[in-house]
């Protein structure tokens, strides 16, 4: 039997379903070696707006597979392409590009442009050339957050004083400050842990020099104990840390002076107990400057008590003090406990405030604003609030 060579070669013909955008549809029977482009030309025959004469009616159109969703390549073939028998594909024409803007058009867009640039240093000159020159020596102010504590400090200092006369009157609110006086006693910031004292002693350290470790390393055992090895053969490690000797001996004379008072107590008139009292919680609350920053900046070549007043004036920020220390040392330690001048109209215009009145008759208020003035200093607010302790 003799089969004809073409016949035994014969390519697989496929069955496509061709779509336009107009809504025409018909079955194209197609090779698997014909490319692109020739079933792309097959399909414009059957578009009657369509002329092939144009030569570039064929590549302003284009095949998408419909389940694919992708774009035929001209080049390649439809087995290339991997199309099956049955597939749908959809006769679409391409989007016109936009033409190239006209020389006339270009050159008025730059005209605009430049019309709209704001002025260079040197046109601002050429323009100014003839205008005499005024306030040339202006110096604009500077106000740093240092100006803004103090202010702060001095406005509530004057609203402490105005709520403790205020109060003077209330017989509710000594009863509260003698319970905050008994819970001050009671919560020592300056105690030492006993356990951790005795651990560091059981190891053999002198208890001066453990005590004095522990309140450097925040009452952590094993910080401490690395301190104390670190400084063992520092000549400077038996010296106490500076401040505590001061508060000792204030609290030593403060007792003193009571006891002595405590004589003359018939012979003098009884002051007012909510004052006391007050006096005894701020006492309590004095400034304890940070030991380590002391230490540096003692190293630096400062005297003690400038350190110590430096670092209450920037609430133990160590930066801020060595600049202050540095500079002009403004404001002073004495101006912290200043209040803002009664007559001001800032002042006024606070106390005419309906919250602050109503807030400065509140014991509360009074002794949370006492206990919490230096935090608030020293911290800055967080999403509008004070980071104030509970």
């Amino acid at each position: 039997m003799f089969v004809q060579e073409e016949k035994i070669f014969a390519r697989k013909v496929l069955r496509l379903h061709i779509c336009t955008m107009e809504g025409t549809e018909w079955l194209e029977e197609v090779t698997e070696d014909t490319t692109v482009e020739k079933l792309k030309e097959r399909c414009l025959k059957h578009c009657v707006n369509v002329s092939l004469e144009d030569p570039k009616s064929v590549t302003h159109h284009k095949l998408i597979h419909a389940a694919s969703e992708r774009v035929l390549t001209d080049t390649k073939t439809i087995i290339e392409e991997n199309i099956q028998d049955k597939d749908v594909l959809l006769l679409v024409k391409k989007r016109a590009p936009p033409p190239p803007p006209k020389m006339t058009e270009v050159s008025a867009e730059e005209k605009k442009k430049q019309e709209q640039k704001a002025p260079d240093k040197d046109a601002i000159l050429k323009a100014t050339a003839n205008i005499p020159s005024h306030s040339v020596d202006r110096t604009v102010a500077h106000h740093s957050m240092r100006d803004f504590q103090t202010e702060l400090r001095k406005i509530l200092v004057s609203l402490i004083e105005v709520a403790q006369k205020l109060l003077a009157l209330n017989p509710d609110a000594v009863e509260l400050f003698k319970k905050a006086n008994a819970m001050l006693d009671e919560d020592d910031d300056d105690r030492v842990d006993e356990i951790a004292l005795r651990q560091l002693t059981e190891m053999g350290f002198p208890e001066n020099r453990a005590v004095k470790a522990l309140r450097l390393n925040h009452m952590s055992v094993t910080q401490a104990m690395e301190w104390l090895i670190e400084h063992a053969e520092d000549p400077t490690v038996d010296t106490p840390l500076p401040g505590h000797t001061s508060l000792e001996a204030a609290g030593a004379s403060a007792s003193s002076s009571q006891a002595s008072g405590g004589l003359n107590t018939e012979r003098e008139e009884v002051k007012d107990e909510l004052t006391e009292i007050f006096k005894k919680i701020r006492r309590k609350r004095e400034f304890r400057p940070d030991p380590r920053a002391v230490i540096a900046l003692m190293e630096m070549g400062f005297d003690e008590k400038e350190v110590v007043d430096a670092l209450k004036v920037n609430n133990n920020q160590q930066n801020a003090a060595c600049e202050w220390l540095l500079g002009d040392r403004k404001p002073s330690p004495e101006d912290l406990d200043k209040g803002i001048d009664p007559d001001s109209p800032l002042f006024q215009a606070i106390l005419d405030n309906p919250v602050v009145q109503l807030g400065l008759t509140n014991p509360k208020i009074l002794l949370e604003t006492n206990c919490s003035l230096s935090i608030c200093l020293a911290l800055p607010k967080v999403d509008g609030q004070w980071p104030l302790e509970e």
